[in-house]
């Protein structure tokens, strides 16, 4: 039988190329998003409109779609990055900063929690953060949201590790490296693909001992 995975904002970028990836390799995948793009409709998965990560009834969306769905791996990839600098922190800013919590932060921790009675014996979580969350690792400042946001999503993820650990479950954070995707604009290191074949491999090494890896996809233990 096949092993099924779910993968949150699956319509473009890293979550498209999860959902073709894990595709190919013979898994039972749902990609979950807002909208649909052409690219995840002829990709031969399980597609869920209307999985705004963010709000409630977008989650219910999800868990409604899921029914009933043993879930081997779930891939919490839903994200969104702004910009903001000292000195220009207006209202809009302080808006922008809480819809990064939103999504960035709060949106995977519920996710998880709607679908943790679904996650099968030796499951796995991955959450889709940024080394930028790393406190240690912040040498040039700014973008508050992001940072801010994916910070709380690690410590999230240290949680999860261990209230999930008992049921037998692991679960992996996991910064892509720089991905040429919509969000930065296109420039990066790698492609979406080849973040993808590397996160993948990152989770096919996830277990219950190194549960709670704070990794770059390269391998990189990162620091927090």
């Amino acid at each position: 039988m096949a092993k099924t995975v779910v993968v949150t904002g699956a319509s473009r970028g890293i979550g498209l190329s999860f959902c073709k990836l894990f595709k190919a390799q013979g898994y039972e995948v749902y990609g979950a998003c807002r909208q649909a793009s052409g690219d995840l409709k002829n990709a031969g998965v399980h597609v869920i409109e209307g999985v705004d990560v963010a709000r409630a009834e977008g989650i219910s969306v999800l868990k409604k779609a899921l029914k009933g769905v043993q879930i081997d791996l779930l891939i919490n990839n839903a994200g969104i990055l702004r910009d903001e600098q000292l000195g220009s922190l207006d209202a809009d800013a302080v808006e922008q900063i809480r819809e990064q919590f939103e999504t960035n932060s709060l949106a995977p921790l519920l996710v998880t929690e709607a679908l943790q009675e679904q996650l099968v014996k030796g499951g796995k979580v991955a959450l889709i953060t940024s080394r930028m969350g790393s406190i240690a690792d912040n040498t040039s400042g700014g973008r508050y949201g992001y940072r801010m946001s994916k910070a709380a999503l690690n410590a999230a993820g240290m949680s999860l590790a261990q209230d999930l650990k008992p049921r037998g479950v692991a679960v992996a954070i996991l910064h892509p490296g720089l991905v040429g995707t919509e969000m930065i604009g296109g420039h990066g290191d790698i492609t979406p693909d080849q973040a993808a074949e590397r996160l993948a491999e990152r989770i096919e090494a996830l277990n219950l001992d190194n549960t709670g890896t704070f990794w770059h996809s390269n391998g990189q233990v990162l620091p927090w």
